[in-house]
């Protein structure tokens, strides 16, 4: 029988809007304290020491097994420990509705389309998370996506692959439920710095009235800037709401399939429902409402479509989205060696995401070079020309996703995989990342002749870099760190 779609309503979506995480909030408040009122503390405050100290024991988070009865260890403030050993506690479960067989088919889909799903991450997930104004703020004002915009990129990509490793969120030795817990945290400090407390205390009183700005200390950083921000509550909402949360859960599950399918290689029906379930639990870890997320790919659309238009209908200047897309497509652009193609991502990221988005995002404000833009759409025509002959005698046949892959190569050794700046993950899960992508070297649907062209276009041989001579790499980004 076929679920009936349920969309959540506006009256719901205005709900979200003033609605939070109660228990990350909560341990967040316990952790940092009360704020002083009406100045940024000092950089030797206690606050600020107890950051560093979440970030410490993010450290020790560095797989789903070390969650399980965890305790605080090494130079960690006492008051730290207490609600971060309860919030793992509470927190670390999946939902009682998870499927281990769904589960493990979303990450045999996401590992198959290997290069091609950073791609999707670059070119639609990213910038359609950028369109809802609210959201678009908090990054901005950060100044995290302008000035350090494949730090952030990174930083996402590092809950991503965890996340649809092979037993990222089912076995103790993956690491997908540690990462969704940090950035969990993360969120919520955020809303703690912008709101100087806990937002779930008296926020429906609260939403009637404004978190003014503070004067920012010179040289401040990214936590005191976003402590001395200020916030419009009955304009915004809560920062980084329900409603914005959801919003982003959608980029990173219907959109990825939207777009496959607007390169002519979409999934059958029950993959679509299995990678929408995957990041449904992923959701459900984040601490967002049940009720937020969607099943089919039907209801991806309208509940996408929905949130968007109520996004827009709340734009205030100055307007953030373009400088943030610009950043993103100015380190894409940054990735590629040829300059005749250094425009695809711009055209790639107008074509997954439809025009309205490249029109929030001025996609269409800088011209692209006639010869640029003639051969991407000759090579797009053709693709999917040639694809569509061919696959009715090799249904797994696709040129569209071997051109795509040789933009995802780029991205994932200029920008992910750089040995200079590591995804901020223990060494052993970024030797496993490593040994993924090395696997990606080859597309195992493609014939000989079109891998050896690929490798004319990447690398011979295996993808991977020598990790030999690495160094250890962070945790974690630091809390307070906006994640897109």
């Amino acid at each position: 029988m076929l679920r009936t779609p349920t969309i959540a309503p506006d009256s719901l979506l205005d709900v979200m809007r003033m609605r939070a995480d109660p228990l990350a909030d909560h341990t967040m408040a316990a952790v940092l304290g009360p704020w002083p009122v009406g100045v940024v503390p000092d950089p030797e405050s206690p606050q600020w020491r107890r950051i560093a100290d979440v970030n410490r024991a993010f450290a020790q988070w560095s797989d789903n097994a070390a969650l399980t009865g965890w305790h605080a260890s090494g130079p960690i403030d006492p008051a730290v420990a207490p609600p971060l050993q309860a919030f793992v506690q509470a927190a670390q479960a999946l939902p009682h509705w998870a499927d281990a067989a769904l589960l493990e088919r979303a990450e045999v889909l996401f590992m198959e389309h290997g290069a091609l799903s950073c791609v999707l991450l670059f070119c639609a997930s990213l910038p359609e998370c950028y369109v809802i104004p609210d959201l678009s703020q908090v990054l901005h004002t950060a100044g995290q996506l302008e000035e350090h915009t494949e730090h952030r990129i990174r930083s996402t990509a590092a809950m991503i692959f965890p996340v649809m490793m092979h037993g990222g969120l089912t076995r103790p030795e993956g690491a997908g439920v540690a990462q969704v817990l940090k950035v969990r945290l993360i969120h919520a400090t955020i809303r703690n710095l912008i709101l100087r407390g806990e937002p779930g205390l008296g926020s429906v009183q609260r939403a009637k009235a404004q978190v003014p700005p503070l004067p920012v200390p010179e040289g401040a950083g990214l936590h005191a800037t976003l402590l001395a921000h200020g916030w419009d509550l009955r304009q915004d909402g809560l920062p980084c709401n329900q409603e914005e949360l959801a919003y982003t859960l959608l980029t990173f599950g219907y959109v990825f399939l939207r777009s496959l399918r607007r390169l002519g290689i979409g999934l059958t029906g029950s993959d679509e429902v299995a990678y929408l379930h995957a990041w449904n639990v992923v959701g459900a870890l984040l601490g967002i409402d049940r009720a937020l997320m969607v099943h089919t790919m039907h209801e991806g659309e309208e509940l996408l479509s929905r949130m968007q238009s109520r996004g827009r209908a709340h734009v205030q200047p100055p307007d953030a989205r373009p400088a943030l897309a610009a950043a993103l497509l100015q380190a894409m652009e940054r990735a590629i060696p040829w300059p005749i193609v250094r425009p695809f991502p711009r055209l790639m990221t107008r074509h997954l995401c439809g025009r309205q988005t490249a029109r929030d995002l001025g996609l269409q404000q800088r011209r692209v070079p006639a010869l640029s833009w003639a051969l991407f759409w000759l090579l797009l025509g053709l693709a999917r020309l040639v694809d569509t002959c061919i696959r009715l005698v090799w249904p797994q046949f696709s040129i569209a996703r071997s051109l795509t892959r040789v933009l995802g190569y780029h991205f994932l050794t200029k920008i992910l995989m750089d040995e200079t700046r590591p995804l901020q993950l223990p060494e052993r899960l970024l030797n496993q990342m490593d040994e993924i992508v090395g696997r990606w070297s080859d597309d195992p649907h493609a014939p000989r002749w079109l891998n050896r062209l690929e490798d004319r276009l990447t690398t011979a041989g295996r993808w991977n870099a020598d990790r030999s001579s690495a160094q250890g790499a962070a945790a974690s980004a630091p809390p307070g760190a906006p994640a897109p």
